[in-house]
């Protein structure tokens, strides 16, 4: 479970990027949140990466504070960023192996990396493939297969659906539906309403730092998500 309460960053320009966020990401959950480019979105995961540290308030995994016991909290998150980072001269496996033995996964075979590489659609043939040759769909993958490898039961996910082509985005996030399944708390920040409203528990929209709405998968059914971003995105212009 992700725990967010009265969660506050200003930054030493004065510029208030979070305030006073409290949210909760259950576990089974998938929670998208949807704001413009500064919104807060990326400052929020970066408070429970602990890459960044609070003004106020708390960032909680599984009830451990994130700024207390920074370790104990990175032990129980999985992240993957708009571009993941991998060695580009390892194959898809050795990457997968290189990051599980750093979360204290050792002991696996080259085929239960297969099978993990298998299950998030990479083709067999690029398993043992170098990485710097794969396109941005193919290392989406080995970032979700990495997650999996950890076993953490938070996962954290920014802007990950950016640039890829619509099945890869499908595939993504049908990936994302079985973690969820699973009983993992799925966080994710993203520009993609349509995605958002067909696949998440919950939807946030953020402006200014500022959560400003929330609603479940059967209230959108009732709403026009993408009238209520934009009406939100009106405000906001209409205030600076």
């Amino acid at each position: 479970m992700l725990e967010a309460r009265d969660l506050t960053k200003r930054y030493e320009d004065g510029l208030l990027a979070l305030d006073h966020l409290n949210l909760t990401v259950d576990d089974g959950e998938l929670f998208c949140l949807l704001g413009a480019n500064g919104a807060g979105k990326t400052t929020t995961i970066n408070l429970f990466l602990d890459f960044i540290r609070p003004t106020d308030g708390k960032a909680l995994v599984d009830g451990i504070n994130v700024e207390a016991d920074p370790l104990g909290a990175k032990g129980r998150l999985a992240y993957v960023s708009e571009n993941v980072m991998l060695y580009g001269s390892f194959t898809a496996r050795q990457n997968l192996e290189f990051f599980a033995r750093l979360a204290g996964q050792a002991g696996r075979s080259r085929a239960d990396y297969h099978m993990i590489l298998r299950r998030v659609g990479l083709p067999e043939k690029a398993f043992e493939q170098q990485v710097k040759r794969f396109s941005k769909g193919m290392r989406q993958k080995v970032g979700i297969a990495i997650a999996i490898v950890k076993g953490a039961p938070n996962v954290l996910l920014d802007e990950p659906t950016s640039g890829l082509d619509p099945k890869s985005a499908a595939e993504l996030m049908a990936l994302l539906r079985e973690l969820r399944d699973e009983g993992r708390a799925i966080f994710m920040s993203t520009h993609d309403i349509f995605r958002a409203k067909e696949h998440a528990d919950r939807v946030g929209i953020m402006m200014e730092g500022r959560l400003v709405m929330v609603r479940t998968r059967a209230e959108l059914e009732e709403e026009d998500l993408e009238r209520l971003y934009l009406e939100y995105m009106e405000v906001e212009a209409l205030a600076l």
